[in-house]
């Protein structure tokens, strides 16, 4: 589970990026994270993966703190930002023996692991090659194949259908209703509302750096009184 508790962000120059919010998401949940450009969607994610500090409030995960013990609470998840930033002279099948590496995980299981998913993302031709040579779509395949490596109870996205292909898009949302399924969770921003409606079990909307609904996409429907697709509700709840 993660549990967020009264967490806000102050930047030094005085910009509340984000103002008290809380939320929990449970083992088993698709949950997704909306809201505009500015509004304070990838300052939270950063701040729950340890990149931000939080100027207040607390944050656990699997009741593991960032405070009280940093490389437990690191074990529990996984991240992959909007724009991966890969060591772009490691060939791709480096740059994944490199976070197996560090996860400690066995020859064995990253083989099978690393196999499974070159399927999925169709990437096998080109893991012998420099990463510097990859399309965006291509690192961002490879960015997915090393934050799910290891298998983690939680994985965070931030935006992580952007330069995908159909062919990938489709198999990413299978992975992560599989992993849903088996009791992990899965956290993740995405500008494109269809696919937030299609797959999350629960949505959280933030404008303006408050929680403004939080829900199933019926509850949220409920809530905000009216009918309609999950694009239609966000925009007239973050309208100006």
């Amino acid at each position: 589970m993660i549990e967020v508790s009264n967490f806000s962000k102050i930047y030094s120059n005085g910009k509340k990026a984000v103002d008290d919010i809380s939320f929990t998401v449970n083992d088993g949940e698709i949950f997704g994270f909306l809201g505009p450009n500015g509004a304070g969607k990838s300052t939270t994610i950063k701040s729950i993966v340890g990149i931000n500090s939080k100027t207040s409030g607390k944050i656990s995960i699997n009741g593991k703190s960032l405070e009280e013990d940093s490389k437990a609470y690191k074990s529990e998840f996984s991240y992959v930002p909007d724009n991966p930033d890969l060591f772009e002279n490691y060939s791709g099948n480096e740059y994944i023996n490199f976070v197996s590496d560090i996860y400690g995980i066995d020859s064995k299981t990253r083989k099978e692991r690393l196999d499974y998913y070159l399927e999925f993302f169709d990437l096998k031709d080109a893991m012998d090659n420099q990463i510097s040579s990859y399309s965006h779509g291509m690192a961002q395949r490879l960015a997915l194949i090393g934050a799910l490596i290891n298998d983690p109870p939680v994985i965070f996205l931030d935006e992580p259908m952007v330069g995908l292909d159909a062919k990938s898009a489709y198999n990413l949302k299978k992975i992560l209703r599989e992993r849903a399924a088996a009791g992990k969770i899965v956290f993740f921003s995405t500008h494109v509302m269809e696919i937030a409606q299609e797959l999350c079990d629960r949505i959280a909307i933030i404008n303006k750096g408050k929680i403004i609904t939080v829900g199933t996409f019926d509850e949220i429907k409920h809530a905000a009184n009216r009918e309609g697709s999950l694009e239609e509700i966000f925009l007239e709840l973050t309208d100006e």
